[in-house]
């Protein structure tokens, strides 16, 4: 019933401001905004009336349109480190006009710089949204030397990791795999190299970040707690650039130009690490062949075939690869491709057409070779697994006129899960044991309305129905319903031919988010969105590893559904030099995935009688102080939260606290400027010890301890505290015609902190009657960086 009233009054709201339209005669002044140096387009530019409320922002690639009413107007644009411009129009028929917008070099020496007002989240109507851009990310303390995105985004309020050498990041108590992550609309499913401690975005070929934790716009769905877009750049189409670093970690390098100047251009970057190399001369014995590098190469070319299309395609390749001696190795890595064709209908349409390929696999093996003895028998075992997507995208933007525009469109994922496929050798036997592979489609069409009927309120709101198939060729397994908290007992087989639906699942998901400015400088925002999930990463570590997992909805395991509800205020300084932000917010989440005791997970083919589904919920407050001018810039946030769950046979069937809960977390970032060119930076973190689940008693048999949980309570005690101090110096070298350079030098953990991973209990060596606690720390020392970035 909800749904119906909001979707009948966007239908009212829709119809009265399009008769108000035609009331009077319009025209369309419409285009492309790009940068004069390099022609990439820009994202968010302002486009407005001067000396009005009337205006609107460009698209993910540049495009505008604003319709206003005949005659002669001034049209404004403004961006945060362009100079803004100005430019009479005469509107006595619709008009195409492209726009190239200069850097600013007064505005580019700060960090942070001061635009035009409609780029303040003040006047935006998005909540829980977060920007970031590569110069910010350049001024911020560095692990080893090296700019890194995950590691910016874990600076803001609401994001979290589970300590350090996580594998992705947790946002308002959300599981890893519950991020939404995007590298030019092509899902990325492992967003880390090296165990977590880089990501595997090449900074050098990323143009824009947004992170949306809530108010989702109704075009975004597949996940329940956030969206990471990522746009890679398009390339410069007015000369060649030459962009890299090397570091004491790994070198990169990125290649950029035109291949027609103003017409079309490439970039190709690329990164590899040499820790392994480093290390090759102080390793022997079995420990001489030891791997640990990572890779990856990312590319895109775009072509403007006439005014009205543009065509582009990127990729990214990327891997890892992690071994001890040849007796343990492992390796994983992502593959993406896509294809996006933009067109122009009218002045006031627009079309977005992308497909993309997206492929992450995994693997491991064990080989005991090296350390058999005469007459014993050669082992190995190895193990692999991967998730395979193809999809199509269409979205389509109608600008009605300057205070509405309507997004729609349709999308299509088909995904192949291969669960894994595991191969024993011993001696000359070799034994295979591989899972059924598993096919899902996903399909969704949204709607939504964004309408500013004043410079005091805005509100954006539309629907979204998504639609999951199961679908063979395989076998479902049908189980009964035993006490809750106990394997399930298998009560029958059915085999499905290809393509045959198995199970299907569908949803609404209404979403809204609004607006109202107090005053120019205070605003107040609220939103609701729901949202659904129909994949799963399986997992019962204490940190997703990149060999978790994943699965999708089936006959047994229901789709995730979170309800979020949001309230905000913003409020942003005159001079401004400063802005506040604070948000509140509740999020419901159904059938999240636990699991039974001492559940199996490795090729196990009828996992689903491990697994049980629980109910979610987490709230919070999140606070964000922003200083954005002067030789003294950075932010502070603060995220006092709460993540529970409630999973029927589980801890007595009452809520705990869950593995991602982390009541406090606080980031401090700061960057002072020395001089010109030299700048110094600090970032320091505080956050409550996640939950974890020790013994609370123990028991005394035949003279050995056997320590048990009382109270059969998860995640009874917490990890100690997590603090941590990074700082890093930037020292710029003479800026020749051609050539510039600049050192970086960084230290991470400042303070030698021993921050607590996980921790756990052994015999005492003196006394093996008692038992003690050890602190397991992935990091407890001073870690240097130094890396040299060059640019020409």
């Amino acid at each position: 019933m909800k749904t119906r009233l909001l979707m009948l009054l966007g239908v009212c709201l829709l119809l009265m401001q399009t008769r108000h339209a035609c009331a009077q005669q319009k025209y369309t002044v419409s285009g492309y905004v790009k940068d004069q140096q390099n022609g990439e387009s820009l994202i968010g530019i302002s486009v407005s009336k001067a000396g009005t409320s009337l205006g609107t922002v460009t698209n993910e690639y540049g495009f505008f349109s604003l319709t206003l009413p005949a005659g002669d107007h001034e049209i404004q644009f403004s961006y945060i480190g362009y100079a803004p411009i100005k430019m009479s129009v005469s509107l006595k028929s619709n008009k195409n006009l492209d726009v190239k917008m200069e850097k600013s070099s007064s505005q580019l020496s700060t960090v942070t710089v001061t635009g035009n007002k409609q780029e303040k989240a003040v006047n935006t109507l998005t909540t829980s949204l977060n920007r970031l851009d590569i110069a910010q990310m350049k001024k911020m303390p560095t692990f080893m030397g090296e700019v890194d995105v995950l590691r910016s985004i874990q600076t803001l309020p609401g994001v979290a990791t589970v300590g350090e050498g996580a594998n992705g990041f947790n946002v308002r108590g959300g599981a890893a795999d519950e991020n939404l992550i995007l590298l030019d609309e092509a899902p990325v499913y492992n967003s880390t190299h090296m165990m977590g401690f880089f990501s595997v975005f090449n900074p050098d070929a990323v143009k824009s970040i947004n992170l949306l934790k809530g108010g989702f716009p109704a075009e975004y769905g597949g996940r329940t707690s956030s969206v990471l877009d990522i746009r890679m750049k398009d390339g410069n189409n007015q000369k060649y650039n030459v962009n890299g670093g090397i570091s004491n970690v790994f070198s990169r390098l990125s290649v950029e130009g035109p291949i027609k100047k103003d017409e079309s251009s490439f970039i190709l970057a690329a990164r590899r690490s040499y820790i392994d190399v480093l290390m090759k001369p102080f390793l022997k014995g079995d420990m001489k062949d030891t791997k640990l590098n990572f890779y990856d190469v990312t590319g895109k070319v775009n072509f403007k075939l006439n005014k009205n299309n543009t065509l582009f395609a990127s990729g990214y390749l990327g891997r890892d690869v992690f071994g001890f001696g040849t007796q343990i190795n492992m390796n994983w890595g992502n593959k993406t491709a896509t294809v996006r064709w933009n067109h122009v209908f009218t002045n006031r349409t627009f079309l977005n057409l992308t497909t993309f390929y997206s492929n992450y696999d995994y693997s491991l093996k064990f080989n005991n070779e090296s350390e058999k003895g005469a007459g014993e028998a050669t082992q190995s075992y190895s193990w692999k697994s991967n998730i395979i997507n193809y999809g199509v995208k269409p979205a389509f933007t109608f600008y009605v006129n300057a205070h509405n525009s309507i997004h729609f469109g349709l999308q299509g994922i088909y995904y192949t899960f291969k669960p894994g496929t595991g191969t024993g050798v011993e001696d000359d036997e070799t034994s295979v044991k591989e899972l059924t592979q598993q096919h899902g489609l996903e399909a969704a069409a949204y709607l939504d309305h964004e309408w500013k009927p004043s410079s005091r309120f805005g509100i954006q709101y539309g629907i979204r129905f998504s639609g999951y198939q199961y679908l063979g060729k395989g076998t479902a397994y049908y189980y009964n319903d035993t006490t809750p908290g106990i394997r399930r007992t298998l009560i029958g087989t059915k085999e499905y031919g290809a393509n045959e639906l198995i199970k299907a699942y569908n949803y609404l998901e209404p979403r809204m988010t609004a607006r109202y400015a107090v005053s120019d400088n205070h605003a107040l925002k609220a939103s609701y969105a729901r949202t659904t999930q129909y994949m799963h990463q399986l997992s019962n570590t204490a940190s997703p590893t990149p060999l978790d997992i994943w699965t999708p909805s089936t006959n047994n395991i229901q789709p995730q559904v979170a309800d979020q509800y949001t309230v905000g205020y913003v409020y942003d300084a005159p001079s401004g030099v400063y802005e506040i932000s604070a948000e509140a917010f509740y999020k419901k989440m159904e059938h999240q995935l636990d699991y039974i005791d001492n559940a199996n997970l490795e090729l196990n083919q009828q996992i689903e009688a491990d697994l049980l589904q629980s109910h979610s919920r987490s709230y919070g407050l999140e606070l964000m102080a922003k200083k954005e001018l002067g030789r003294t810039t950075g932010w502070v946030s603060y995220t006092l939260s709460r993540s529970e769950r409630q999973t029927n046979g589980i801890s007595q069937n009452e809520w705990f606290l869950n593995r991602y809960d982390r009541t406090h977390n606080l980031n401090l970032v700061v960057t002072h400027e020395l001089s010109k060119r030299t700048s110094l930076s600090a970032n320091w973190v505080y956050a409550s010890g996640t939950p974890a689940t020790f013994a609370d008693s123990r028991l005394e048999f035949q003279d050995w301890d056997i320590p048990y949980n009382s109270t059969d309570k998860r995640n009874n005690y917490r990890l100690p505290s997590f603090h941590r101090l990074d700082m890093s110096l930037t020292l710029k070298g003479k800026q020749l015609r051609r050539w510039k350079g600049e050192w970086v030098f960084s230290l991470y953990n400042v303070y030698g902190r021993r921050n607590a991973y996980t921790i756990y209990f052994r015999q005492n060596e003196d006394d093996p009657s008692k038992k003690e606690a050890v602190r397991l720390s992935i990091i407890g020392s001073i870690i240097p960086g130094i890396t040299y970035n060059f640019i020409f």
